[in-house]
């Protein structure tokens, strides 16, 4: 067992993990766990070689300021790096990022813009546009840019493409890799053409990027659509991208690429991000529609840790449509919380007032419904909790009965949606009813969540 000097000689050198239950038809699918990079990714490569590239040609000296714009890890490998070597880091984030990845960021250290993830490469608010243009006004600041720096392909030519090769006994018939940047995939391909000429390439792209259609039609198009995964997909060609070995694309929409990556934890442990169940999803494809047998290795291009608030989280995926309940044709539709699963947070009215209060910040909820064993006996909610304790904070021990609200009106499961219209002009949730059992709770957002999924 070594002893590491630093974190940063942790990077690298990542294991390989053959899939066991997961349906590769012919082949074998092998997974290269990016995920157990420090940085929990495998842009801590590209971090690494970025910024020591840049330290090697004189471009930056530590204390110096860099920026960048990244829509996934990239800018949590040059957080780890900059951190290590005593650099101040801007980074612009769409605000698609996840809160695990924001939250990470400034733990490290890093000052985190959010812009919008709405627009297009030309828009002054477009993430990379306005990191360029935060480089630009600062003194003294360094602009990575991961889009065009020759140093983020290098890192694979130099270190995943061999490790790959080894770890497969030279033997790789196709790699499925996703594109951000566009690093991964031309370091790769450089590395495989030199030294596996045979080794076909194959993109995994989100339904909305303009990547996929460029390969597989040889179009490129002007517009693209917007997507949920993290990290991977394009609305233009970076100017370092090298697409000329890659054989065909598959393009992977989001519902797809979430439920693919809890498969994979659930059939083979591994916990992957949103990219991951792209790439993951392609290469599954591609497999089963193999004739012969064919080792094909895909990337785990991150942890899942940094999205257990979305695509784990089943109450995240509900709203978005991802996973589906029993339809009932009524008001149960709408219920995101059914009780009678023991989805809905509640509390008793024997609990105390500052019980309450935790379980709504706990669980991100505005109010809370009052149960007697499985009797509803009133509501409380935030307001309900700061009239009784604004002046004597003491009034926090008090028990829940004392605040909460027993003139309750109620709707049956069986009304009309527009009966829920009058309840929240009020300023209510809505209680659903059938006879004297309680269904649930709907508020606003549930209600704007059901006309969403119709729409889509």
């Amino acid at each position: 067992m070594t002893v590491h000097q630093s974190v940063l000689e942790l990077i690298g050198r990542t294991p390989m993990v053959r899939a066991q239950r997961l349906d590769t038809g012919p082949c074998e699918l092998f997974l290269k766990l990016e995920s157990t990079n420090p940085g929990g990714s495998i842009k801590d490569r590209i971090g690494l070689s970025m910024i020591e590239g840049a330290e090697k040609d004189g471009r930056i000296r530590p204390g110096d300021i860099l920026v960048e714009g990244t829509a996934g890890n990239t800018g949590l490998g040059l957080a780890l790096v900059a951190q290590q070597k005593g650099y101040r880091l801007i980074l612009v984030v769409p605000d698609k990022m996840s809160r695990e990845k924001i939250f990470n960021l400034k733990a490290m250290g890093a000052e985190v813009v959010l812009t919008r993830s709405d627009v297009a490469k030309g828009h002054p608010e477009y993430y990379q546009d306005m990191a360029e243009r935060i480089a630009r006004e600062t003194p003294g600041a360094y602009f990575i840019n991961q889009f065009g720096n020759p140093d983020n392909p290098a890192a694979h030519i130099a270190t995943t493409g061999p490790e790959i090769l080894e770890q497969m006994d030279g033997q790789v018939d196709a790699i499925v890799v996703g594109c951000g940047s566009s690093g991964t995939l031309s370091g790769l391909s450089k590395f495989f053409a030199g030294h596996s000429p045979q080794t076909e390439l194959i993109l995994a792209d989100p339904v909305g990027s303009i990547l996929a259609q460029y390969i597989n039609e040889g179009t490129l198009s002007t517009k693209s659509a917007s997507w949920m995964v993290e990290g991977i997909g394009e609305d233009f060609l970076p100017s370092i991208s090298d697409f000329t070995r890659v054989k065909k694309a598959y393009a992977i929409p989001d519902k797809e690429s979430f439920l693919t990556a809890r498969e994979l934890l659930a059939k083979e442990g591994i916990l992957g991000g949103s990219s991951t169940g792209t790439l993951v999803a392609a290469a599954l494809r591609y497999c089963r529609e193999q004739t012969n047998p064919k080792r094909v290795v895909t990337l785990v291009c991150d942890t899942g840790n940094k999205y257990l608030s979305k695509l784990y989280n089943d109450y995240w995926m509900l709203d978005n449509g991802f996973i589906e309940r029993e339809q009932h044709g009524d008001l149960r539709d709408l219920l995101l919380r059914p009780f009678a699963q023991r989805d809905t947070v509640v509390v008793g009215p024997n609990e105390l007032l500052i019980t309450a209060y935790n379980r709504m910040k706990l669980y991100d909820v505005s109010q809370l419904p009052v149960m007697d064993g499985r009797k509803l006996v009133g509501i409380v909610d935030e307001s309900d909790v700061l009239i009784h304790v604004h002046a004597d904070g003491a009034r926090f021990r008090d028990p829940v009965s004392t605040a909460m609200m027993t003139n309750l009106q109620k709707l049956d499961v069986r009304s009309p949606i527009e009966s829920l219209l009058p309840v929240f002009e009020r300023g209510h949730v809505a209680i659903v009813v059938d006879g004297e059992d309680f269904l649930g709770l709907i508020t606003r957002i549930d209600l704007l969540n059901w006309l969403r999924r119709k729409v889509d």
